[in-house]
């Protein structure tokens, strides 16, 4: 297979032989790389997934053989092979362009769809080839990508759909822009099947493509530094007027800004696409140990340690402060082996100050979400300090709502002194964002288990904790205010700090008594193997318990609906 116009030729002499032969390298086997302008051989850039050995520059993968390093061998099932564009307008010329590319690239039209495995696991799977008009999307692209994810609806199946693309079909005119409705409904059907959507962006991917399905997946990947966009560059400079930044509408410029989950190396690809196929296999089978909570049973306490040496609540604040404490990265590392980070709100950014994705835990998908300070001062100044923005709540929300699609239970670490309070952050709409979380949790019809590991500060805290059942450590503090805020604001003089800790109640003891939350961990053993062992035993048996609850919603409401009942009658 020949690798076109993304190579340049490039011929190489020797010195004469004793006979006055002048070797040459035969023509196609070595080539010159389009980036780093180094001699290559062309099988040696074959056998590394189209990727220059130099440089590591991406060049453009011809759909059979994506098809082939990505699927098991043997397993793919080609659909709707034959079918080919037609002449909706009559455009002159339009028929005899598309006999040419049939014969040239031996496709009958620019993307490949079918049913096939990775790693064992069953897909279907569309890939776009930018051989064939720049895989622009015709009729016949339409309705081939839409009949494919129609049969994965029937059977049950997820898609997976690799996009390169120019956009619309302008020789289909108004036929080729009616492919986007087309394509986006099929996938809403899918969705509302309860079924994944996985959508890997490829360079190019632009136009009516963009803005349509390929941005529609539960998740979006990108390979390296693809370009991503609605409108080209060009068409954008010739606009506006004005020359783009650099990196402007690549995928780590996605990325940044919200749009896709994260980069996918096209040497990790099929590993990563089989872990996200393995964790989304089938829906969570309860153990037939689990137990069914009785009305009463809604507080229990992990047996928190009672010492003779009771702990100041200002000795709390500053041990949940501590520079050295296990932060929400930790807790990911220790307790989630397998899991895969997802980024960004699909609005405006991505926040570091909140982690999100999906893992196993005990044998069961879960989303996992942790509100991150930095173990240093360099990250915890790229984590913002563990205050998340806007975008981190918004994320966190999105990953909660994919995991109540997918059934999974939702484990959340908090430890934040409190929400961003920038000019920015409230710009986008900071209260907005906390306060649409504080509801959607509430309806959230999949299990939520929320554990303080360090500051639970006011909304910022909350945010994340409207959950069946909420545990702090030991150590942890939750309060509506810091306590040197609270002492500034009633004292005006935040040194009272330590007396503002003791008169807010926030410690473990205290919100266990009061009823916020169910449980208090021990921090003998903390950030040794033995308090995670510890940890994760306890958070696999409180998860059993709630997949077997019945009601969880309406106990859930009940819980909070509970929490500070005035001492009066209600109104008739």
């Amino acid at each position: 297979m020949m690798l076109g116009k993304y190579f340049k030729k490039t011929v190489f002499r020797k010195e004469h032989t004793a006979d006055g032969v002048v070797p040459e390298a035969p023509q196609g086997i070595l080539k010159k790389c389009n980036a780093c302008k180094g001699a290559i051989f062309t099988e040696d850039v074959k056998r590394n997934l189209y990727i220059c050995p130099k440089c590591g520059n991406y060049f453009r993968v011809h759909a059979y053989r994506r098809i082939e390093f990505l699927l098991d061998d043997g397993s793919f099932e080609e659909w709707d092979q034959g079918m080919t564009a037609g002449n909706p307008l009559g455009f002159p010329g339009y028929e005899e362009k598309v006999r040419t590319l049939q014969e040239r690239t031996g496709l009958t039209e620019a993307v490949v769809t079918g049913k096939g495995r990775i790693n064992g696991m069953e897909t279907v799977i569309g890939v776009c080839d930018g051989r064939f008009m720049m895989a622009s999307m015709g009729e016949a692209v339409g309705e081939k990508i839409t009949r494919a994810v129609e049969r994965a609806t029937k059977l049950s199946l997820p898609v997976i759909l690799f996009a390169c693309s120019g956009g619309a079909r302008m020789q289909e005119g108004i036929v080729s822009l009616m492919q986007m409705a087309k394509t986006s409904a099929a996938l809403k059907r899918h969705s509302d099947a309860g079924l994944l959507y996985v959508s890997v962006l490829t360079d190019p991917t632009t136009g009516g493509v963009t803005a349509s399905w390929a941005m529609l997946g539960d998740i979006i990947l990108a390979e390296p530094h693809a370009l991503i966009g609605f409108a080209g560059p060009r068409v954008i400079e010739q606009t506006i007027g004005q020359k783009l930044p650099k990196g402007f509408q690549r995928a780590e410029f996605l990325v940044e800004h919200g749009f896709v989950d994260r980069i996918l190396p096209r040497e990790e690809a099929k590993e990563v696409l089989s872990e996200i196929l393995r964790m989304h296999g089938k829906d969570i089978e309860v153990s037939s140990e689990v137990l069914t909570l009785g009305d009463g049973d809604v507080k229990r306490s992990l047996a928190a340690p009672e010492t003779g040496e009771k702990t100041s609540a200002w000795d709390c604040v500053q041990k949940a402060r501590k520079k050295d404490r296990p932060v929400g990265e930790d807790y990911i590392r220790e307790l989630f082996p397998d899991f895969i980070e997802f980024h960004g709100d699909r609005l405006y950014g991505d926040d570091a100050a909140i982690i999100g994705g999906i893992a196993s835990f005990d044998g069961t998908p879960v989303t996992v979400i942790a509100e991150a300070k930095g173990a240093d001062t360099k990250e915890n100044i790229r984590r913002n300090f563990g205050m998340p923005s806007p975008e981190g709540y918004r994320k966190a929300l999105r990953l909660m709502k994919q995991a109540e699609k997918f059934h999974r239970p939702v484990l959340c670490f908090v430890d934040t002194s409190g929400a961003y309070c920038g000019i920015g952050a409230e710009e986008r709409g900071q209260g907005q964002a906390i306060a649409e979380n504080l509801m959607e949790m509430m309806t959230l019809n999949t299990p939520v288990i929320t554990v303080l590991i360090g500051e639970g500060g006011s909304g910022g805290a909350l945010a994340l904790s409207v959950a069946d059942r909420v545990w702090m450590l030991e150590n942890a503090v939750y309060s509506v205010i810091s306590p040197e805020g609270c002492a500034s604001i009633l004292w005006k003089d935040a040194g009272k700090a330590d007396e503002a800790a003791q008169r807010l109640k926030l410690t473990a003891r205290d919100a266990l008594r009061l009823g916020i939350i169910e449980a208090i961990v021990p921090e003998r053993e903390l950030g040794q193997r033995g308090f995670y062992t510890l940890l994760a035993d306890r958070l696999e048996k409180e998860l059993r318990l709630l997949l077997g609850q019945p009601d969880l919603l309406a106990r859930r409401y009940q819980r909070f609906r509970a929490l500070g009942r005035p001492s009066v009658p209600a109104a008739e």
